[in-house]
């Protein structure tokens, strides 16, 4: 079938026509390779939660206070000062893209360390530890502190490391995990909660599921899944999925919006596969039922991905909350089963990843919302890609059902990373650089 598609935009606008299926490729990319860099690149430095932490005492986290220790510095009004001594510190050779911004009246540093710095590491961490390195320093600097405050500097900055291996406690934080907490080999980018997701794109379901389709799908291919004929297969689904290619996301949403259901969505998804000569009907069993047989797999497969996400979305915003995403994951593709004879989206893995994933978000275990899980997590990380782009819409869609709210867990994330183009707006961003 064919490999061009056009590219529109959350709100249905068409963006780019007749593009080529490959030029939103990670690996071709701009618009997502510079998305890629900037998040290795980019931290956030929360200056108001170090200024309370060393007037306080009270560093590290878990209830932790060390009496006597507290240090009276204005470090949210002197921002400016830190933020300047901070650039000096990270910045390899003058005019580098070395970036120190202040927000938030002072409360917040949005750091993007220089490319010299990552190409010279042979991890993503090095934007966590040298931005924490720079602001232990900058605030030393800064008020002249000796070898007796600088432990507690340095507590308040990094938390509990390197007592232990996360920076629990501490007030530098990264959109990506520490790599010891990655599932296997090229999870890094599928380690994003979907909270952080719906935060950085301000509650924009479906930027918020473009955002989540591109690490998820940048994931597959740095873990391997994306080779020979499984490259189409993928940048197929995220297209479709993510990018709402041929604004068939947007189109199923509408048409269901009012009055549809998850059923009504399968109807509208299979409907468009048979009119776009995607599906066929094949063998009729005696009882009347028609098994389809699919003209081109990968698409189908793209289809289905963009229908799972438009049954999220006219699901869980009609409902106005987020839990109903994992029975959507399920059932919408139980359904396109049983009424096409096909496999449903992902080869049923996604079908497969909302079992576990509705009994431990919200069943009897009820370990947490859907808004703390992620391409990573043991009970999602099953489906290649397609399924946490539909958690981070729904998530965006909840109207603060959840224990863990976007804005509970991932205030600081959504300020800092929320302020550049290319999370916020990674449709628009992506279909530019075409």
């Amino acid at each position: 079938m064919s490999d061009k598609i056009d590219l529109y935009s959350d709100r249905g606008v068409l963006l780019k026509s007749d593009v080529d299926l490959m030029a939103v490729s990670p690996l071709k990319n701009a618009a997502i390779q510079r998305l890629i860099a900037l998040t290795k690149r980019t931290v956030a430095v929360n200056l108001a939660g170090i200024e309370g932490a060393l007037k306080s005492g009270k560093v590290g986290g878990g209830g932790r206070k060390i009496m006597g220790r507290e240090l009276n510095y204005n470090v949210v009004a002197d921002a400016n000062a830190i933020a300047d001594k901070m650039k000096a510190l990270l910045q390899v050779t003058a005019g580098d893209d070395t970036v120190v911004r202040v927000l938030g009246g002072g409360k917040q540093l949005l750091v993007q360390v220089p490319t010299a710095r990552v190409n010279a590491a042979s991890e993503f961490v090095v934007g966590m530890t040298a931005a924490a390195a720079a602001a232990v320093e900058a605030i030393i600097q800064q008020y002249k502190a000796t070898y007796v405050e600088a432990p507690m500097i340095h507590a308040a900055v990094w938390g509990q490391y390197p007592q232990t291996v996360g920076m629990n406690g501490g007030n530098v934080a990264s959109v990506l995990n520490i790599p010891q907490n990655d599932e296997g080999l090229g999870f890094a980018l599928r380690n994003v909660m979907a909270n952080h997701l719906a935060a950085i794109t301000k509650r924009n379901a479906m930027n918020a599921a473009a955002l989540a389709s591109i690490y998820e799908q940048v994931g597959e291919i740095e873990m391997g899944n994306a080779i020979g004929i499984f490259e189409r297969h993928q940048v197929l689904g995220m297209a479709y999925q993510g990018l709402n290619a041929n604004n068939m996301v947007y189109e199923t949403v509408k048409a269901n919006g009012k009055t549809g259901t998850i059923g009504t969505v399968v109807q509208t998804v299979v409907g468009k596969a048979i009119e776009d000569k995607v599906i066929k009907a094949g063998k009729k069993l005696p009882s009347g039922y028609v098994m389809y047989e699919a003209n081109d797999v990968s698409m189908w497969n793209a289809y289905c991905a963009a229908g799972v996400l438009a049954a999220t979305m006219v699901n869980c915003g009609a409902l106005r909350g987020a839990q109903a995403v994992s029975s959507t994951l399920l059932y919408y593709n139980d359904l396109i089963e049983k009424e096409t004879a096909l496999p449903g989206c992902d080869f049923g893995r996604v079908m497969g990843t909302a079992v576990g994933f509705s009994f431990f978000s919200h069943s009897i275990y009820g370990g947490g919302g859907p808004g703390v899980f992620n391409g990573n997590h043991v009970v999602t990380r099953h489906s290649r890609g397609f399924a946490i782009p539909c958690v981070a819409a729904a998530i965006a869609l909840d109207a603060g059902t959840q224990m863990f709210t976007p804005e509970m867990t991932s205030g600081l994330v959504g300020a800092i990373y929320g302020e550049i183009k290319e999370f916020r707006e990674p449709i628009t961003s992506v279909a530019e650089a075409v």
